[in-house]
């Protein structure tokens, strides 16, 4: 009569069977993060509050921080995309002078804004052509309506109800030749775009086609369907208003204790 195998030898040739349980190495992220400067500034403006230019530039690499610490990744560079500020000469329909935009307070913020990125660790500054505009100073939707119902008058008007119709160009064709050559020599796995505009629909379909991973930060602010198809997820890096205003980044908050300090000394982190 056979002898039957004990216990012992069962669980041995078990274990011997079973597949080794090694740890899967993942594969280290690599995040460049594009931003749309025209959508960030506005946006900025809206949720931080208003800043001098080295404050926003300080702000925008923090920014772009808090989203490769979400990511756990490193960064590989922070692409800024703008126009230069126009420097025409303007009629003005409601003072009827001329308004020379080279002297404008806007025009010498964007200039020192631009200069302040500059010195910044990995950020590369993509400027596009000049600032064109088609029809100059416009009336806002808002008064043009009360204007048009005959509730204000044009004696009510002011400078404020104005805008500058202006538009950017290059800026689209430029942030899709970077997110071809990042694809095309596989230089990072991750790409956050910070921008609100569908033009971006074929840079983000040719990103992922390529593999990567393409998150879109819109700043709270409504996107579009076919560019919230073409994407791998949103992510915003700021609480949605009102509670924005609690942000260490917002700029009631900067002169508080306990709030970061931001600083050119920081860009050793990136």
């Amino acid at each position: 009569m056979p002898t039957p195998r004990g216990d012992g030898q069962k669980k041995k040739r078990s274990r011997a069977q079973q597949p080794s349980r090694e740890p899967i190495a993942r594969r280290p992220i690599v995040t460049a993060v594009l931003v749309d400067g025209g959508f960030y500034r506005k946006r900025a403006y809206a949720l931080f509050g208003d800043k001098n230019p080295q404050q926003r530039a300080d702000e925008l690499l923090e920014y772009c921080r808090r989203h490769i610490r979400q990511s756990r990744a490193s960064l590989y560079r922070i692409y800024y995309y703008d126009c230069p500020p126009s420097d025409k000469v303007l009629y003005h329909p409601l003072t009827q002078q001329q308004v020379n935009l080279r002297k404008s307070p806007q025009f010498e913020w964007t200039q020192e804004f631009f200069r302040a990125l500059l010195k910044k660790r990995k950020v590369a500054l993509r400027r596009g052509e000049e600032l064109e505009t088609q029809q100059g100073f416009t009336l806002k939707p808002g008064p043009l309506k009360k204007l048009l119902r005959g509730t204000i008058s044009v004696e009510d008007l002011s400078e404020r109800d104005f805008l500058l119709d202006i538009t950017q160009k290059g800026v689209d064709m430029r942030l899709g030749l970077d997110i071809s050559t990042l694809a095309e020599r596989n230089l990072v796995n991750q790409i956050v775009m910070i921008a609100g505009d569908s033009d971006f629909v074929p840079a983000a379909k040719h990103a992922r086609r390529s593999g990567i991973d393409f998150i879109l930060d819109p700043m709270w602010s409504p996107i579009t369907d076919s560019l919230s198809e073409h994407i791998d997820g949103i992510r915003e890096c700021v609480a949605s208003p009102p509670n924005n205003e609690n942000d260490p980044l917002h700029v009631t908050n900067l002169g508080k204790a306990g709030a970061k300090h931001l600083s050119t000394e920081d860009d050793d982190e990136l």
